[in-house]
């Protein structure tokens, strides 16, 4: 009988990204504090967050492997969190604009005896962008729940000149990392 897996997100794009490794699995949806600790470093921060919500997604259920993570956009040691307002993301477009930035995803997998943390990191590069572009992108809805205010699958895509490491990591969860943890709780891709 197959172990029961869950992912501990309703992040649509978790959903997606862990459907494409053909794996049945159920959502359980966690409410974790995300706010970040004093001078916690970026890794530090998302592989916190990822524990966390892997250890709420365990106790909500009696057997299984749970999946957690945790994507922050960071700019050195700034955390670009999700934007509040226009305000806010146009002023994280303005920092990002024509630099490298590092998406950082905690990703935590556990059952009852045992939990493995990684910490997966792309580079991504964004060209210069206008303030029109910027106006116009708040206005399409697409950045309001991203962190750094941006998805590279939608049209968020434009800004980026360059990225090095994970594409997945970048939407949210990166899956070569995911199903090497996945294995090791013996829950294979390749069947």
């Amino acid at each position: 009988m197959p172990i029961p897996l869950y992912l501990a997100s309703t992040s649509p794009r978790r959903r997606e990204l862990l459907q494409q490794l053909g794996l049945e699995f159920s959502i359980l949806q966690v409410d974790v504090d995300e706010s970040r600790l004093g001078s916690e470093t970026p890794e530090a921060y998302v592989a916190r967050l990822a524990r966390e919500k892997a250890g709420a997604g365990l106790a909500r259920i009696a057997e299984g492997v749970v999946i957690a993570a945790d994507t922050t956009v960071a700019l050195g040691d700034v955390v670009l969190g999700k934007p509040g307002s226009c305000a806010e993301a146009i002023a994280m477009w303005q920092q990002l604009s024509g630099r490298e930035h590092r998406v950082l995803t905690g990703v935590a997998v556990a059952n009852r005896c045992e939990m493995l943390v990684e910490v997966v990191t792309t580079t991504v590069r964004f060209r210069g962008i206008s303030a029109e572009e910027m106006h116009a992108y708040w206005l399409s809805g697409e950045p309001v729940d991203k962190a750094g205010a941006y998805a590279i699958q939608g049209r968020g895509a434009v800004f980026v000149s360059r990225i090095d490491g994970s594409y997945s990591n970048v939407v949210g969860l990166p899956l070569m990392e995911t199903a090497a943890l996945l294995a090791r709780f013996d829950i294979p891709v390749w069947k």
